[in-house]
């Protein structure tokens, strides 16, 4: 067998293995506890070398709105090949439908429940988002309608570093207007640990911190530039942005900085789309449980 056939075949078992893998519980105290006590450090996972199909050249060539384009134009540029591959591709074009389903899949960690949990949830993911365009075309097809339906989804690497990998999926989606929603993971590829967001902090109190620092932060913006909009809670806005869930949208970025992230529409006009704020360590020292992550 040739190594095309053999790479084949194994990303036929991976396919296979991720639909039988439970995702486990949130990971919070395991991650605290393993920032809290001194281990000794595992080898740190390198690149992988080679020219291996079972790898992917990252490359980007998505047909995005400008408000999601411009949101992306700091992503740091990672090695050509890297740890993140394409296990699945979902491709629909039928005149004024579309869809373009990239299915992520993590490779080479040491910790395989966490990566096939991952890897689960990913295809789980993106096997719904295909289903539910299908559904909806056929839909309008039955009722004679001409629609225009169209669906992007895929995943950028935000962040590669010796410890951390934060992984984004994105999903752009267009019926009469576009809709851009992006979701991330942070990996701690030392310790094999996913990274959330309770996990980083001794308490609760990091809502209440964060949330004021995002404020002031908009308001700073908004001051200094009349063309951005924030929607912050007061009297005469009620459903403005007031504070940000426990289990909030993040990713630690390469610079060891907390990247609180909201998708299009929360807490801003669509015309300025996914919307971030880095929220400076030496506001959130006093609450961390370390600075193993951010510094």
């Amino acid at each position: 067998m040739d190594h095309k056939n053999m790479e084949k075949n194994k990303m036929e078992r991976l396919k296979e293995e991720y639909k039988n893998i439970p995702i486990p519980s949130e990971l919070d105290k395991v991650v605290q506890n393993a920032l809290m006590q001194k281990k000794p450090k595992r080898k740190s996972l390198g690149w992988v070398a080679g020219v291996a199909a079972a790898a992917v050249i990252f490359t980007t060539s998505l047909n995005l709105s400008p408000a999601f384009a411009q949101s992306l134009k700091d992503i740091p540029v990672v090695g050509s090949i890297v740890n993140v591959l394409t296990i699945q591709d979902y491709s629909i074009d039928e005149g004024n439908y579309e869809a373009n389903i990239k299915v992520p899949a993590i490779e080479n960690l040491e910790n395989e429940s966490l990566e096939q949990s991952l890897n689960n949830k990913y295809l789980e993911e993106s096997q719904k988002l295909y289903e539910t365009f299908m559904n909806e075309m056929e839909t309008q097809k039955a009722f004679g309608e001409d629609g225009h339906l169209k669906v992007d989804s895929g995943y950028i690497i935000k962040t590669e570093t010796d410890q951390l990998l934060s992984i984004g999926r994105y999903v752009e989606e267009t019926v009469a207007s576009s809709m851009t929603t992006i979701q991330y993971d942070t990996i701690d590829k030392k310790n094999e640990l996913l990274v959330t967001l309770p996990s980083l902090f001794k308490d609760n109190s990091y809502v209440d911190v964060i949330s004021t620092n995002i404020k002031e932060q908009m308001n700073k913006q908004m001051e200094d530039d009349s063309s951005i909009t924030y929607f912050i809670e007061s009297p005469d806005d009620p459903d403005g942005f007031k504070e940000i869930s426990l289990n909030q949208n993040f990713y630690i970025n390469s610079n060891n900085e907390l990247v609180i992230a909201f998708n299009e529409y929360d807490v801003a006009p669509g015309y300025m789309g996914p919307v971030e704020f880095i929220i400076p360590t030496k506001v959130l020292q006093e609450i961390l449980v370390s600075n193993e992550y951010l510094k």
